[in-house]
């Protein structure tokens, strides 16, 4: 038997991800690869970033070959942009786009292009069972936490994707920038995240209370490179500084979600994002109710989201 599914491509700075997701809108297949980053380095640049996507994409598309002999991929969604506005734009999506249309134009089928943030956001609803948000017409609001965004966002659901306004931000620094500086500057393997969440967890001692900076909606996080940093030198406890800079950030979402509360009453919240895979995060977040977080798989870089908006444009396409 045959199995009708819509494939997602995903280039971002960061990962080169494929998803599969069923005609009755299940993720079957979430494959991703982290693009490597030299020891001491805090990111890529875009050339490097495209050059590792064209390495990492036919290893990944084999990886995708060995699922597909009971699938016929009806249509094809990339991220093309990193959000749905005016001027957004990097090179590294060139890469997923060349793939999709390519196998697009090769199998005859329909190509989609969508915003990575409109996918994170998908992907996250996915994961947190929360697709009805979608198919409403009520507003909804998300954070999307990562290496490369810091932004709270009024998002309406509307035919082939999202209308996502911006309603706060970081004016400098995104958080996964900080965290991994922070962690690059410990000695600590790019990307840093996950293995600073597990040290924090074994802290003996209680993190400096921080004090956080945000000002309608909109927060500075440059400050807390600077005031770990400092703890470093003073402490050399790694675990320490860990638990420093996830309290850090916990009060700091923590202000812009009463901003946002204080703006727009009410509204389910949905936290996406690299960074908002963390547990310790998404427990200080949770008290608030009426919130909701994705499963790791699908709260860091994935193109799952970018499959299930695929899915959705072509069953109102055809």
């Amino acid at each position: 038997m045959t199995v009708d599914c819509f494939l997602g491509i995903d280039t971002s700075n960061y990962t080169t991800s494929l998803s599969l997701c069923s005609r009755e809108g299940e993720i079957l297949l979430n494959l991703k690869r982290l693009l490597p980053v030299k020891d001491g380095e805090c990111g890529l640049r875009q050339s490097d970033a495209v050059f590792a996507h064209v390495k990492n994409l036919p290893e990944l598309m084999a990886e995708l070959r060995a699922h597909l002999a009971d699938k016929r991929i009806l249509a094809v969604g990339y991220s093309a942009r990193p959000r749905q506005a005016e001027g957004s734009y990097m090179p590294c999506f060139l890469a997923g786009k060349a793939a999709a249309e390519s196998i697009s134009a090769t199998l005859g089928v329909p190509s989609f292009p969508f915003s990575h943030q409109d996918g994170h956001v998908t992907a996250a609803l996915y994961s947190a069972g929360q697709m009805a948000l979608l198919e409403g017409q009520t507003p909804f609001a998300a954070f999307h936490v990562s290496g490369g965004t810091t932004e709270v966002l009024l998002v309406q659901p509307r035919e082939n994707g999202l209308d996502v306004s911006l309603v706060g931000e970081t004016a400098d620094l995104n958080a996964g920038q900080a965290i991994d500086r922070v962690g690059v500057m410990m000695g600590l393997a790019f990307p840093c995240g996950r293995e600073m969440e597990a040290l924090a967890a074994t802290a003996t001692q209680k993190p400096p209370s921080p004090r956080v900076s945000v000002k309608n909606g909109c927060c500075n996080l440059s400050g807390l490179q600077n005031l770990a940093e400092k703890l470093w030198r003073e402490s050399g406890d790694r675990a320490l500084v860990s638990a420093f800079v996830f309290s850090f950030l916990a009060k700091t979402l923590e202000r812009m979600t009463e901003a946002l509360d204080l703006a727009h009453p009410g509204l389910p919240i949905l936290y996406a994002g690299g960074v908002m895979s963390n547990r310790y995060l998404q427990a200080r977040l949770s008290a608030r109710g009426n919130t909701y977080f994705a499963e790791p798989a699908f709260s860091a870089d994935n193109a799952a989201g970018i499959a299930l908006l695929c899915r959705a444009a072509y069953e109102k396409n055809t």
